[in-house]
């Protein structure tokens, strides 16, 4: 068995063994998203995208409650690791684990106890309620597989298991994909079909990522000694943002969906889904360049090799700003692209979504760059940074201007509302790293 050498081995060669693997894992939710939205898309219709829109902050849900305790662990476990202690590493893991397994649980209970209210408070109208109660039951029933999802891929990563996450991933969404098909297109299953396929390729990755357990790879044990409140604390707290990033994810797109009923309609939220899917497909492709850097970052802060440390972060930066520009490019200059991707649209909706992406992608430019400096401060156990940089661009900056421009800017105000708020966001993100390196070199 070969061994991954994260405090001596070339930094480049180690970045480039993580990248594919981790974008590939963390591609999970736009895979699940994506494909739903496509075959709904063409195969239903745009107010069934409506309703999808409407219903993607519960995706956001569950997959942020498997990351705050994969990725807060994780990271824990990776410095535990540098600094040559394994078995703290495996108390992080194990308590970890079932946090995630009781949140997860009592939150699916909360759903199904009060599905209708939860439905309205998501933007359910008459004209998407019907789509939305044919498939967000079987989101929610699947809550524990795609938050064990989320949670097994930042673990099997961090114990030098890459590639089993790629193939993980892969495998889920082929079988999405296959089972999207013959469900939507073949039994005629309608948006139960497309929820269906979602449950059944997320319990496919869980169960490949659930065998690393099996292999000699593994160095990962069940071991519930320590001090609970203490481990479980440090867990929360170093995981937040990776939770934060996605749930507020949710939050935004809720925002966004009352927003444009108000100021447009039914059609601007269809506008909408094709920017927030495509949002979600730059979100993911960053954190799987951040997630590659994560375990290399944390080892080497674990054992003081600042210098390696301050090495992959430039790589993952060089690396999102290639991802983040091709995006930003084909917004701008050709959006009909990322358009008849998802739906075949009436002149209305084609309208609004070039405008709307013409506006928008200006923010994909710079969301990449500051989801990397997120968790860059992350894995250096800045969590209080990371958590400040999270809650500005995700929260308190977004919610003030998607409430604000719209007043005076009408409906290119929330098209605006993103691309204001990364500019915003990177000011702040460098001035922090600024603080940060002083630091170190003092």
């Amino acid at each position: 068995m070969i061994q991954l050498d994260l405090t001596e081995g070339n930094i480049k060669k180690l970045f480039l063994k993580y990248l594919l693997p981790s974008i590939s894992a963390t591609l999970v939710t736009s895979i699940y998203i994506l494909v739903d939205t496509i075959i709904i898309g063409k195969g239903i219709g745009e107010q069934a995208v409506a309703a999808l829109n409407i219903i993607l902050p519960l995706f956001n849900l569950f997959f942020g409650i498997g990351l705050l305790f994969g990725v807060g662990g994780s990271v824990l476990f990776s410095v535990s690791k540098g600094e040559g202690n394994v078995e703290k590493g495996n108390h992080y893991f194990s308590y970890s684990l079932f946090s995630m397994i009781a949140t997860v649980l009592v939150t699916m209970g909360i759903c199904f106890f009060a599905y209708e209210p939860l439905i309205r408070f998501l933007g359910s109208s008459e004209a998407t309620e019907p789509y939305i109660q044919t498939y967000a039951p079987y989101i929610i029933f699947g809550a524990p597989v795609f938050a064990c999802s989320a949670f097994f891929q930042a673990f099997v990563r961090n114990d030098a298991d890459p590639n089993r996450s790629m193939v993980a991933v892969i495998s889920g969404g082929v079988m999405n994909i296959i089972m999207d098909l013959l469900l939507v297109f073949g039994f005629h299953m309608g948006m139960a079909g497309a929820a269906i396929a979602s449950v059944i390729g997320v319990t496919l990755t869980c169960l490949i990522l659930v065998s690393h357990f099996f292999s000699p790879k593994n160095t990962l044990k069940l071991s519930l000694h320590g001090k609970p409140l203490s481990i479980l604390y440090k867990i929360i707290i170093t995981g937040f943002p990776s939770f934060l990033i996605e749930i507020a994810g949710g939050i935004v797109i809720l925002c966004f969906n009352v927003q444009l009923l108000k100021y447009s309609s039914v059609n601007g939220i269809t506008a909408y889904s094709i920017i927030s899917n495509t949002a979600i497909i730059v979100t993911s492709l960053s954190n799987g360049v951040s997630q590659a850097a994560q375990p290399i970052l944390a080892t080497n802060y674990g054992a003081g090799k600042f210098k390696r440390v301050a090495k992959t972060f430039r790589f993952t930066i060089i690396t999102a700003g290639i991802i983040s520009s091709l995006f930003f490019v084909i917004s701008c200059f050709i959006p009909d692209l990322f358009i008849y991707i998802y739906i075949n649209p009436t002149e209305e909706v084609l309208s609004l979504a070039r405008t709307a992406l013409r506006i928008y992608g200006i923010g994909f430019l710079l969301s990449a760059v500051n989801t990397i400096i997120c968790n860059y401060f992350q894995a250096t156990l800045e969590q209080y940074y990371s958590l400040l940089v999270c809650l500005l661009r995700s929260l308190i900056l977004t919610l003030l201007f998607i409430y604000t421009l719209p007043v005076f800017l009408g409906i290119n105000g929330i098209w605006m509302t993103v691309p204001i708020v990364e500019i915003l966001t990177l000011l702040i993100a460098c001035l922090l790293l600024k603080k940060c390196h002083a630091k170190r070199t003092d």
